[in-house]
């Protein structure tokens, strides 16, 4: 049984959720506050497995009481939030403090079946996730000098990347170690709507390459990194000597849109051999079949290993369909995507691959 705290200012929200969880085998709802000092008491006293988290309350915000909690008693936490620019940025900060996701309030712009589903979803993978102690603050980093390049050709070669819990980090040091010179770069990271141009802001500030959610029919040259719209797939297709990004409507896959899935097929069609897969930490199931297609394709594909994935479910069932290339610690994955590039080692990982 998954024990529960709800933690929000707002007597409704609290009902809401509590209601919503308690109808599904497995989780409980074991208490809830209305804010951070009364939360801290219900911790101790209850042991809840997961904590959902609102970022505006009083007495103490939601990301000062997330800091603490993350460095002195880490727990995993889920961030309830409305979709307004304000919260997409607080929401942002709360997954670098340590939130496992971020999930629409209720009242927003998504049915209230959509936001139960994906509720209980991420209660689910939140359980499952493995928390790490957050060191003590540290002053904004600095982002790396933009011109620095390495020594590798980049002619129609492509790189895509899907994400899910605990991907924002992951994706964020991944693309921290990319030269101002690679590939295109296309991303799948499941985040609400609206909240994937703040992430995309936040990793332009912080990487060497070009990041910038996607617009239909957006090039994806070399030194940029183009990430799915929530609410939306992206697709990749070839269009004379380079790639674009075509942004489209659809039906959920694996109960996602943008699906990683969906992004890996057609890559494989679009790039076959020339495609590089990265399917990184996540719930579920998705990125893994579209990973095999790539593989069988000809692409080279890495999977994030166990001990270094904050959910091991995406790349995890990667590794079990024989769909990844290698399985790497997080912090090998952009060395070796480097190394692939330049490498003389090439010749001998397609040959691996095939």
């Amino acid at each position: 049984m998954i024990k529960v705290l709800v933690v929000d200012d707002s007597a409704l929200v609290r009902k809401i959720l509590t209601e919503e969880l308690n109808k599904h085998k497995g989780i409980k709802v074991v208490g809830s506050a209305i804010d951070p000092y009364v939360a801290r008491d219900k911790i101790v006293r209850l042991k809840p497995d997961v904590i959902t988290l609102d970022l505006e309350m009083p007495r103490m915000d939601g990301l000062s009481f997330l800091s603490k909690l993350m460095r002195y008693h880490p727990l995993p936490v889920v961030v309830v939030s409305s979709l307004t620019p304000a919260n997409s940025q607080n929401a942002i900060r709360a997954l670098e403090l340590g939130a496992v996701e971020v999930i629409c309030k209720p009242g927003s712009s998504l049915s209230s079946p959509d936001i139960s589903r994906q509720l209980v979803n991420a209660i689910r993978a939140a359980s499952k996730s493995r928390i790490f102690k957050s060191p003590a603050p540290e002053t904004e980093p600095v982002p790396p000098p933009k011109s620095y390049t390495a020594p590798f050709k980049t002619t129609h070669q492509v790189i895509v990347i899907g994400a899910s819990t605990g991907g924002t980090l992951a994706i964020e040091t991944l693309l921290k170690e990319m030269p101002s010179n690679i590939p295109g770069i296309a991303i799948v990271q499941h985040m609400p709507e609206h909240f994937t141009a703040t992430f995309a802001q936040r990793l332009n500030s912080l990487c060497r390459i070009e990041v910038k959610e996607a617009g239909d029919g957006d090039p994806l040259a070399p030194g940029q990194a183009l990430i799915a719209p929530g609410g939306r797939h992206m697709v990749l297709e070839c269009s004379g000597a380079f790639y674009q990004a075509r942004i489209k409507n659809g039906p959920m896959v694996h109960h996602q849109r943008p699906s990683v899935d969906v992004l890996f097929h057609s890559a494989a069609k679009s790039a076959g051999a020339n495609a590089i897969g990265v399917l990184l930490t996540g719930m579920g199931v998705d990125g893994a079949a579209g990973l095999l297609v790539m593989k069988e394709r000809g692409a080279f594909t890495i999977a994030q290993d166990q001990d270094s994935s904050v959910v091991y479910g995406m790349p995890g069932e990667a590794v079990k369909i024989g769909a990844a290339s290698r399985e790497l610690p997080l912090s090998e994955i952009g060395p070796k995507i480097l190394e692939f590039l330049a490498g003389p080692d090439k010749q001998t990982d397609r040959e691996a691959n095939s």
